[in-house]
């Protein structure tokens, strides 16, 4: 069997389990195309995350990574939540502890603790509020306090703080795939493609963002390249979102400001992990109850903003 036709199978075979299980199936927009194609929703953390909320079914198969499936469990407590690949984590979300956050209350006990949706279950379950990076500075910006402690990422964290006389405290965190992008690389690509519209991610370096022409979140991006009047894009987040955009904007062109922009953890689900989590239903994400009702406070609470 060639592989096209293993393609159709699986795909064949996950349509029939989704239905058997009454299964919904929520993918990020950096998971490998054919995942993409196979789900119901698509979007970024804030998308899925409401998507996860809302969903009626049974099962959530949720096609990204740990912080993500742990949000739709704590979310969906009555659903059974997996996560086909078992193995995919954020290592973003593993540069901040519950101990950690704690140590910062006690160092800053008058500051309102918000913590990117890239964090743990624990992580939530001590903090005020979440973000994503489509809605942070809008978050900052409904809170009382006028110390923030912002946290894990302090790129997005010294992003917000261009929006916000608040004083904001960021932890040392960083998403490795936007990190790593770099001016020489905005430079290079601008050189290719001079007359296109350079669009990088809120989780971006500092030097990288000011050459931007927009900062968006993954859907953001997509929105902005359907709806503008320009024909040619320079995309600086995780390669994956390109699918979307051939999906949704044919008639655009989107170049990757880093073909190196690549999250080896995102690609670790495909279709016959898919297909294997929903005959077996494992591998099952699960968040103890105390720390689930701590955290559902901090994930409702931005949801209500």
């Amino acid at each position: 069997m060639n592989e096209s036709n293993m393609t159709e199978t699986l795909q064949d075979r996950i349509l029939q389990l989704k239905e058997k299980r009454n299964a919904t199936i929520l993918a990020h927009n950096y998971q490998v195309p054919e995942v993409q194609d196979i789900a119901d929703i698509v979007g970024d953390s804030l998308e899925l995350a409401r998507a996860a909320r809302s969903v009626e079914c049974d099962v959530v198969v949720f096609c990204g990574v740990d912080f993500m499936a742990e949000t739709a469990c704590i979310l969906n407590p009555e659903k059974t939540v997996l996560l086909p690949a078992e193995d995919a984590c954020c290592p973003m979300a593993s540069m901040i502890t519950a101990d950690e956050v704690r140590m910062l209350r006690r160092r800053f006990p008058d500051a309102a603790v918000v913590s990117y949706v890239n964090t743990t279950a624990e992580v939530k379950a001590e903090s005020d509020i979440c973000c994503t990076s489509s809605n942070a500075i809008k978050i900052v910006g409904s809170l009382e306090q006028e110390q923030v402690i912002f946290l894990p990422d302090k790129n997005l964290a010294n992003y917000v703080a261009r929006f916000s006389s608040k004083e904001i405290l960021p932890w040392q965190g960083f998403c490795f795939v936007h990190d790593r992008i770099t001016t020489d690389d905005v430079m290079k690509v601008h050189s290719a493609h001079p007359d296109a519209k350079l669009l990088v991610h809120p989780e971006c370096r500092a030097e990288v963002i000011d050459l931007a022409d927009h900062i968006f979140s993954t859907s953001g991006m997509i929105k902005h390249v359907c709806s503008a009047p320009d024909k040619e894009f320079i995309i600086g987040t995780e390669i994956g979102i390109l699918h979307q955009l051939e999906r949704k904007c044919p008639d655009k062109k989107c170049y990757p400001l880093s073909s190196q922009a690549v999250c080896t953890n995102m690609k670790r689900t495909d279709l016959a992990r898919v297909c294997e989590s929903l005959e077996l239903l494992k591998p099952r994400r699960t968040v103890p109850e105390e720390i689930a009702n701590r955290a559902r406070k901090a994930i409702k609470r931005m949801l209500a903003v």
